[in-house]
């Protein structure tokens, strides 16, 4: 469930619906189990990827350069369009 809140049951719904949500984790459907609306454990996977193996921001880091002049790049042409009267 990449970038969405996982599903929480209270501890009676996931005793009574252990082998549905055993299942659910199974193809990948994290859930989290809460004690008085309390999260308390996650269920995942054994087979999901850890943390550090999922892929995150600057997976390309130094693989792409931004020229020296990035910030001052169109500014010319940025200036004009301020000064311009539309």
């Amino acid at each position: 469930m990449s970038g969405e809140a996982a599903a929480q049951f209270n501890i009676h719904d996931a005793k009574t619906q252990l082998s549905r949500l055993v299942e659910q984790a199974a193809k990948g459907e994290s859930f989290v189990i809460a004690k008085a609306g309390k999260p308390m454990v996650k269920v995942i996977a054994l087979d999901a990827p850890e943390p550090s193996q999922q892929k995150r921001f600057g997976f390309m880091a130094g693989q792409i350069q931004a020229p020296e002049d990035f910030n001052t790049m169109g500014a010319e042409e940025i200036q004009k369009l301020f000064e311009s009267k539309a």
